[in-house]
């Protein structure tokens, strides 16, 4: 577990990150890169969230105790 944290850019990191991404897109480009970033955000969580209702029906379909208890 304490090895996946050691990778978690902190500090300097995240300068030097902002200052590659504002080198190859541009102070232009970033909100329209933004957008694209929370329009994928938003359908990843969509998609969680049909696959969360399915898994629950089924579970419901297959075992009504199980929603009983919830």
């Amino acid at each position: 577990m304490l090895e996946t944290l050691a990778f978690i850019p902190q500090g300097m990191e995240i300068w030097l990150i902002v200052l590659v991404i504002l080198l190859l897109f541009g102070g232009a480009k970033i909100p329209q890169l933004m957008r694209g970033i929370g329009r994928g955000v938003g359908e990843l969580q969509e998609g969680l969230k049909e696959t969360r209702d399915k898994v629950n029906q089924t579970l419901s379909e297959t075992d009504p105790s199980k929603t009983e208890a919830k």
